[in-house]
């Protein structure tokens, strides 16, 4: 499946009960040959009423984060979430809802083939690794997602709420960083 159809069939995907209260899917937006992919749990009520992940307070933040980096939203960057609908509430997805959205971004990867994916908070952490386990006990060092190194940090709604821990946040994109370099040595 191309990106066309990809996009439809998110568009049309009735394969869970968060597609019954949202105004569009969000597929994700970027740059398609990225060497970068951020990866969030799921839209909040901007990003259903846009169409695009991280348009609202947390995505203002990614995108000054980004640029901390030197990167810049939609160039060597692409932006996508676990789910593609609004969990209720803007609470996190479901393991369920992960699943049934999991072909979706499974492909999306597929077609990006980025060099690094970055998992921005715990549920696409773990939707992308497998595993059960604190963020901080996951932060730091390269995971795997099938082939791609694979690292985590915190979502930027949890730096929202908790502004003196953005250090944190800060080490970990040194850390990925650093990672993209040695990738590329």
């Amino acid at each position: 499946m191309g990106w066309e159809a990809l996009r439809e069939a998110v568009r049309s995907c009735a394969a869970c009960g968060l597609c019954r209260a949202r105004k569009q899917a969000v597929f994700g937006v970027g740059d398609e040959s990225a060497p970068w992919l951020f990866i969030g749990e799921g839209p909040g009520a901007d990003e259903d009423e846009q169409g695009e992940p991280f348009v609202g307070q947390s995505g203002r933040l990614l995108d000054s984060m980004l640029a901390a980096i030197g990167l810049e939203r939609g160039r060597e960057v692409y932006i996508a979430n676990v789910v593609k609908c609004r969990p209720p509430g803007n609470r996190t997805p479901t393991p369920e809802e992960a699943g049934a959205c999991a072909a979706f971004l499974d492909r999306q990867i597929e077609l990006i083939r980025p060099r690094l994916i970055v998992a921005l908070g715990k549920a696409a952490a773990m939707r992308l690794l497998g595993v059960e386990a604190s963020l901080a006990s996951l932060r730091g060092r390269v995971h795997r997602y099938r082939d791609t190194p694979l690292v985590v940090t915190y979502h930027p709604s949890y730096f929202l709420r908790t502004p003196h821990e953005k250090g944190k946040g800060w080490e970990d994109l040194v850390f990925a960083r650093r990672t993209m370099r040695e990738l590329a040595a």
